[in-house]
């Protein structure tokens, strides 16, 4: 097999087994919630505690990988991953849990950033479009699979079945990276940038604790409120001990780049959007409309098929139309989608659901991978692994706050209309507030250069090819 395809799939046994298994987690909340005593939107700290660890870990996977080798790194995270898995396995308690999840994002931050990075550094710009698309075709089969899978496992069997699951994969993907991954490395390294990265850990690991925590109960209101203002603070130094020296942990200059600001600022926005809806659909269908864990799971799963289909056709679409047609409109059309998901009622035919979560799957798979190919059209090799990581944080960060967003949303929904519990008539408010967050992402989408990203697109080139009329 030529090393262009191989590379992405094998990179790709990663993102299946993180994608799985956060779509598994979403499914099995209810009943975890059950088990330990909790209530369901408490556990929205398992979710924001494992892409908050992958925030904090990622920024520093692209120094770590360049000092001691993609394959050595690679392999060390799929261990870890492996590790963290076996622990929510054995979780009886929320705080166990959630430390068992920040256990597995560690794994996750080297495992799927350094593996982004070899296929960055071993593919042409030309065939990177091809390249993210033969990398997250097989990773969507794990969004497919992990809902109706988690599903089933939990209704029929145990909930910490589900990351069981983990470990045959995470041995078959360790066979394949110690074989066929290269062991890439920089000759000459920068000093690692070590109070940036405390600065950066300590804002985000905190100002995401006090986000959710907001409407939770999980903290006083004081701690809470200090929480938010210690991590903003934490992050606003880091920005300014960034400009400050010469090889900053992440490289905030590289924002002055058009394409790389849409890509990560309005990528992040949309992706706040579109982050809460894996958390709020399970928990709409089981405790709004008292599906079972199974039957949520297997219409939840249409979502990813619509990804997967989605991706057959993104090469073509931005070949035709380009990085800021297709953004930008389809920014507004993704964003009503997940607004569209807030009508839905209990009588609502799972026909009309299931064709919409398609359709909306679709939307965002196009979205997601012409933001990612956007962020390196102007990036030189000397800057990938800057690049790269910063992408990689962005887009986990944005996640953790959609998650904490939407929940709080979705509390706050619960208690303006005196219910004791989440009923179905709470989800609606919810899923228009992350649908407008999503939307706001048109504005960076809109400042777009009409030809930016034409290397990766071939729009630019595909005009001047064309026939005259």
């Amino acid at each position: 097999m030529p090393r262009h395809i191989l590379i992405p799939l094998i990179v790709a046994c990663a993102l299946f087994m993180e994608n799985m298994d956060s779509t598994v987690l979403a499914t099995s909340l209810p009943a975890i919630a059950r088990d330990i005593g909790e209530n369901p939107l408490a556990l929205k700290l398992a979710f924001t505690s494992y892409l908050v660890s992958l925030a904090v870990f990622i920024p520093i996977s692209g120094w770590v990988a360049d000092r001691y080798g993609s394959r050595t790194i690679f392999a060390a995270a799929i261990v870890v991953f492996m590790g963290g898995s076996l622990l929510c396995a054995g979780s009886s308690t929320l705080a166990a849990f959630v430390l068992a999840r920040f256990v597995q994002g560690i794994g996750g931050a080297m495992m799927v950033p350094v593996g982004r990075l070899v296929l960055l550094k071993t593919v042409p710009k030309s065939g990177l479009v091809q390249a993210l698309n033969y990398l997250t075709i097989p990773a969507l089969l794990g969004p497919i699979m992990g809902p109706p899978l988690g599903g089933f496992i939990t209704q029929y069997f145990n909930w910490r079945g589900i990351f069981l699951i983990n470990v045959p994969i995470s041995i078959l993907g360790l066979v394949l990276v110690l074989r066929h991954i290269p062991n890439i490395r920089e000759s000459e390294l920068p000093s690692l940038d070590v109070f940036g990265f405390a600065l950066l850990g300590v804002g985000l690991s905190v100002l995401m604790l006090g986000l959710s925590a907001l409407g939770g109960h999980l903290l006083p209101g004081g701690v809470t409120a200090g929480c938010i203002v210690l991590g903003a603070l934490a992050l606003a130094a880091y920005g300014r001990h960034a400009g400050r020296i010469a090889n900053p942990l992440i490289d905030l200059k590289l924002l002055k780049l058009a394409t790389v600001r849409t890509g990560i600022i309005g990528g992040s926005l949309f992706r706040m959007g579109m982050g809460a809806t894996p958390f709020l659909l399970p928990l709409m269908f089981q405790l709004g409309f008292g599906l079972d864990p199974f039957h949520s799971g297997l219409i939840t799963c249409a979502t990813a098929a619509g990804a997967m289909f989605m991706k057959t056709l993104t090469v073509a679409t931005l070949k035709r139309y380009g990085f800021r047609q297709v953004l930008t409109v389809n920014a507004l059309l993704a964003a009503a989608g997940a607004g569209v998901c807030g009508l839905f009622t209990a009588t609502t035919p799972h026909a009309i659901v299931i064709a919409v979560l398609i359709l909306g799957g679709c939307l965002r798979s196009l979205q997601f991978t012409a933001l990612a190919a956007i962020s390196f059209a102007e990036i030189t090799k000397q800057t990938m692994s800057q690049a790269s990581s910063m992408q990689s944080m962005s887009q986990r960060l944005a996640q953790s706050m959609g998650v904490a967003l939407g929940a709080y949303a979705l509390q706050i929904s619960s208690d303006l209309q005196g219910h004791d519990s989440v009923v179905a008539a709470d989800f609606w408010p919810a899923f228009l507030v992350v649908a407008l967050i999503a939307s706001v992402s048109l504005f960076f989408n809109l400042a777009l250069a009409p030809d930016a990203g034409a290397e990766i697109s071939g729009h630019a080139r595909a005009r001047k090819d064309a026939p005259p009329i």
